[in-house]
């Protein structure tokens, strides 16, 4: 006899955006598939026709591409918008169609289910068919062991809905029949199945399947020991808009806010409408907050699994080298933002200039156009080597850097920079600024180099302490902040006539306490 080949799968459904739950369950199946000389299944289990969608579909195929875990078997691997994700003449792999509402018009779930009713392990209950949980069940799962289960404790359960459901097979029928006939050797998914697994077990042996390995990773929970969910940006979002009195613009919002609904749609319309940050969940977030693809990939790895020897940062290639299930605990993961966080700013600082610039380039013409209209590609690069040292993500340039695009009369100044930096003794910082503005105004070569030199030419024809004297008042009358870049290319940037406007703004803002 030879051993079989490895297959696993990943089976989501397609129902919204990939969770980052999801995205680990992919990960280690894809991992282990590499390692053995096997190989990954994509199945969509979109048999909850109502809640299903092609949007959700692509969504997930894109992030999966995102993170750069390809399948061999599944929807056609691609992003382009004009190709249907369900065509089945593009599927790759030969177990398919890989959609289980395809696979139901095809008749695979009824042929079996009528062979279950004629030998008696099911049976109809007015219109929906139901199966025998009558003997005793035991299986073993690689992280949490022998289970046993009494037929007593055990109940018959629906594999196909009657025909206000469409006769379609449940999810614990389907999910059963697919993986035996993709010839799956092991199912990794998250331990909220377990609890599913009797029933599995019990259907394999009915139909005369072999049982595939079950593989249940613990669940990853939030800071205060929430399980990690994407309700998470729903309640963060409801609270948003009941502290701002935000009032319903329609019918699915009023339900949105007495919690009849966690519509993710309406959670993202109230925090772009708030200027809120709602929590990352789902891949796409994390995509969007400007995480990098390896970094996500590496934190998700040690969310219940470690390679046993302290090592934290690694790459796919050592992940695949190291993986095995035997060091996959049975305790709940805690999502440590901090730490990610942490991973992905060493990433970003090591990493080339000319790739920083070519990768917050990429980000902002995804999502901060602002910024590229502002700032302009010809001198992006000037901006990228102002923020790498400092950012956390790539959204970090656009946050610190939000001075750059917004209005001239919508910057805020800080109480303490202005006391310090301009109303203080007399308000000498204010003098220096309106000084020095006169000569701004009188620059035609606005290049940092320039401006930086004419900082310095200031300072010491004033007698200035330092250039600080001058740079300070300026990034607080440009910023709001005496925190900013470096302040040469920061005044190149902003552009001459932004910079007189803001110092005049400044200016006339603010006095001092004898004025």
């Amino acid at each position: 006899m030879t051993a079989k080949k490895v297959v696993t799968r990943f089976a989501p459904s397609p129902t919204g955006n990939l969770h980052i739950g999801g995205a680990r369950t992919a990960l280690f199946a894809w991992a282990f598939a590499r390692q053995n000389g096997g190989q990954l299944i994509l199945r969509l289990e979109d048999t909850d026709l109502a809640r299903s969608s092609p949007e959700s579909t692509k969504s997930v195929i894109r992030d999966l591409l995102w993170l750069g875990l390809e399948w061999d078997q599944g929807p056609a691997p691609t992003t382009d918008p004009g190709v249907d994700p369900y065509a089945r003449d593009i599927q790759i792999g030969d177990k398919g169609p890989y959609f289980q509402s395809q696979r139901h018009e095809d008749g695979i779930y009824d042929v079996l289910i009528q062979k279950l009713l004629d030998s008696g392990q099911a049976y109809e209950d007015e219109d929906a068919v139901r199966f025998r949980m009558d003997k005793d069940i035991a299986f073993d799962d690689v992280v949490y062991g022998r289970i046993e289960i009494k037929a007593d404790d055990l109940e018959d359960f629906i594999i196909r809905k009657g025909e206000k459901g469409g006769r379609l097979p449940t999810f614990h029928f389907a999910v059963t029949v697919d993986d035996a006939l993709m010839e799956v050797t092991h199912v990794i998914r998250g331990q909220e199945h377990l609890t599913n697994t009797p029933k599995h077990a019990a259907l394999c042996d009915a139909m005369g399947f072999d049982r595939p390995q079950w593989v249940h990773l613990p669940s990853i929970m939030n800071a205060d020991g929430s399980k990690m969910s994407k309700r998470d940006k729903a309640k963060a979002a409801r609270k948003a808009a009941n502290d701002a009195d935000l009032q319903p613009a329609d019918d699915n919002m009023a339900a949105f806010n007495a919690k009849d609904n966690d519509d993710t749609d309406i959670a993202n319309a109230i925090a772009e409408a708030l200027g809120l940050s709602l929590p990352e969940i789902e891949v796409a977030d994390f995509k969007r907050s400007g995480y990098l693809q390896h970094v996500l990939l590496n934190y998700i790895a040690l969310l219940g699994w470690n390679p046993g020897d302290g090592t934290e940062r690694f790459d796919l290639d050592f992940l695949i080298k190291h993986f095995g299930y035997d060091r996959i605990g049975k305790s709940n993961s805690q999502f440590d933002r901090t730490k990610l966080a942490k991973f992905n700013a060493e990433a970003l600082a090591e990493m080339p200039a000319d790739k920083f610039h070519e990768l917050l380039l990429a980000h902002c013409k995804a999502y901060h156009l602002d910024f590229l209209d502002k700032i302009g590609e010809a001198n992006f690069q000037t901006f990228a080597g102002m923020y790498q040292a400092r950012s956390q993500t790539l959204n970090t340039p656009t946050e610190m850097g939000r001075f750059f695009v917004c209005d001239d009369d919508a910057i805020e100044y800080n109480a303490k920079a202005v006391k310090k930096n301009l109303t203080k003794s007399d308000g000498e910082g204010l003098n220096v600024l309106k000084q020095f503005r006169d000569e701004l105004n009188g620059c035609d070569d606005w290049t940092g180099d320039t401006l930086h030199a004419l900082i310095e030419s200031f300072t010491e024809k004033h007698q200035l302490k330092n250039m600080g004297s001058i740079a300070q008042p300026l990034r607080v009358a440009l910023t709001g902040n005496a925190v900013s870049p470096e302040i040469g290319p920061t005044l190149e940037l902003l552009g001459k006539q932004t910079v007189l406007n803001r110092i005049d703004r400044c200016l006339k803002t603010i006095t001092t306490d004898s004025d």
